[in-house]
This record gives structure tokens, sequence and C-alpha cells, in this order.
């Protein structure tokens, strides 16, 4: 019975330190074996693997991506602009053994370190920019230089800083309204500089089309009195050509013309001699007729028609 009891203590004994002695280590992790606290190797294969039993000691670190949200720091930019930055780090331990030494076994550990790093590299970069610049399409390249930065500080922990945003990037309270009162003035600002730059050129295109209407105007005009100078010019050749042709028909024509005027209304009173040249083809047609529209003064005697030519 004591030999069944002993042997089935050595046999527990065996167990026992047959299982201290193996470890696995899973696909997601990475492994320190320390002897006394001081590190012995480091483990980064998955699998089973073995140590010395009661004397060595397994510390297991996540190999995966971890995050860490930095708490909302204030930050003055380099026009004295103030920001509250909420940013973010994406991270991964890469020397398991740098990270105990430095660090410690715990991952709670590197945060309290990286918070201090990355807002430091926060107000270095952001320091030197303008509240525009962030606020623009130039954020990606602060980012950029904030992560170098960070990562840079980090590697003396046995830290690969993977990733840094900006999460958010707000101002104080205090001095919101203040800055959107200021961003509105300036906006009124350019939009008047663009209104009158708008009417200058608007001005400027008007006076061209008035200039260029009263050149129009002008060449038109003159062109206009120069045809009418020629079609005179080419009625009167006519005329002349036609007075050449027959001067005595012409100045009948001419005539029955000044008699149609002046006689159109009926109301025409001439006050004229009876042997005016006016009168020359109605003595010539019949003598001795009245005038027509004529109406001869009392005791004056109607002068004799003359001879016809």
């Amino acid at each position: 019975m004591n030999r069944m009891l002993l042997l089935g203590g050595v046999v527990l004994v065996g167990l026992a330190t047959a299982a201290s002695s193996l470890f696995t280590v899973h696909q997601t992790e990475q492994v320190l074996v320390t002897q006394f606290g001081e590190p012995i190797r480091v483990i980064n294969e998955p699998g089973l693997h073995a140590k010395i039993p009661f004397i060595q000691t397994v510390i297991s670190f996540d190999r995966r991506l971890l995050d860490y949200d930095a708490p909302g720091e204030e930050v003055i930019l380099s026009d004295q602009r103030r920001l509250i930055v909420d940013s973010f780090t994406r991270f991964r331990i890469t020397d398991p053994l740098l990270f105990f030494q430095t660090v410690g076994a715990q991952e709670a550990g590197i945060r309290a370190r990286l918070s201090s790093v990355v807002v430091s590299a926060l107000r270095r970069v952001l320091g030197g920019e303008p509240l525009l610049a962030v606020l623009s399409s130039d954020r990606a390249r602060i980012m950029t230089e904030i992560n170098r930065q960070v990562n840079e500080e980090a590697r003396r922990f046995g830290v690969a800083v993977e990733d840094v945003r900006i999460r958010r990037a707000d101002l104080p309270e205090e001095n919101t309204q203040a800055i959107l009162r200021r961003m509105q003035s300036e906006r009124e600002r350019v939009a008047r500089e663009a209104r009158a730059e708008g009417a200058e050129v608007a001005a400027r295109v008007r006076a061209g089309a008035d200039r260029e209407r009263t050149v129009i105007l002008a060449e038109s005009q003159a062109q206009a009195d120069t045809l009418r100078g020629q079609g005179e010019q080419e009625a009167i050749r006519i005329f002349a050509d036609a007075y050449q042709r027959d001067p005595e028909f012409f100045g009948f024509y001419r005539s029955m013309q000044a008699y149609q005027e002046a006689f159109s209304e009926g109301e025409t009173r001439l006050v004229l001699t009876p042997d005016s040249e006016f009168f020359r083809y109605f003595r010539q047609s019949r003598p001795g007729l009245p005038l027509p529209g004529v109406r001869p003064t009392p005791g004056a005697e109607a002068a004799p028609a003359a001879p016809a030519n």
C-alpha cells in the first residue's frame, strides 16, 4: 500500500513537472522566457515548447496590432490659434526583449509612454503649422510627419507605430465664436473684392461695347451719307440728262407739278400779276380765260395776254 502511494506521488510529481515544463505559443503571441527575472530567450514560432520547470517563467506578448486612444490635448498652432486635438495610435510589439527591459511585462505600461510621445510629437509638428493647413489637404503631410517622429521614439521601447491619426480637431469653446466672426469677416471681405472686380470688368465690357457701337454707328452713318450722296448725284444726272433730251417737256412737267402742289388744298390764294411766268401754260392753252384760283383786284384791268412764242 505504501509503495502504491509512493508510486502515485511520484507519478503526480512527474506529471506536474512535465506540465510546468511544457507550454504552448499561439499564432497571436510571442513569448519571452525568463529565469529568476532575467530574460533568457524569445520565442516567436507558434507551437509546443519546453522550459525548465519552477525556475523559468514564460511571459507572453500580443503580436497583433494594438491601439491607444489618447485623450484630447490643447495644442497652440503657429498662428497662435488653439486646438483641442483628439488622436489615436496603432502599434505592435516587435521586440519583446527590449519591451520587457524598458516597459515591463505588462502591455499597459507602454500606453503611458506612448501618451507622452504622441503628445510631444503633436505639439512639435502642429506648433509649426497654421490653422488652415491643419484643416486643409496638408493634413496628410502633417500626419505623416507626426507618425515618423512617434515611430522613431517608440523604437527604443521595442514597439513599431503603424499609424497616428487625428480623430478630431476642435477649437476651444471660448474661442469658437470669435474665430467664426473673424472667418465671416474675412469671407465678406473676399466677397466684396470679388464683387468690385466683377463690377470693374463689367464696366470695362460696357465701355468697350459702347465704344464699338459708336464706331459702328458712325461708320454706318458715313456709309449711308455716301450712298445717299451718290444716289442724289445719280438722280441729278438722270434729271439733267432728261432735261437735255427735251427741255420744253421738262419745263412743262415741272410746271404741272408746281400747279398740283399750289392748288391741291383748294383754298390757296395767289397774289400775282396776270402776266406772271407761273401761268405761262394757262395762257398758251386758252387765252382770255380767267386763271383758276385768282380773283381780280377791284379797279385793276387785266393785262392783254402775251403773244405765244
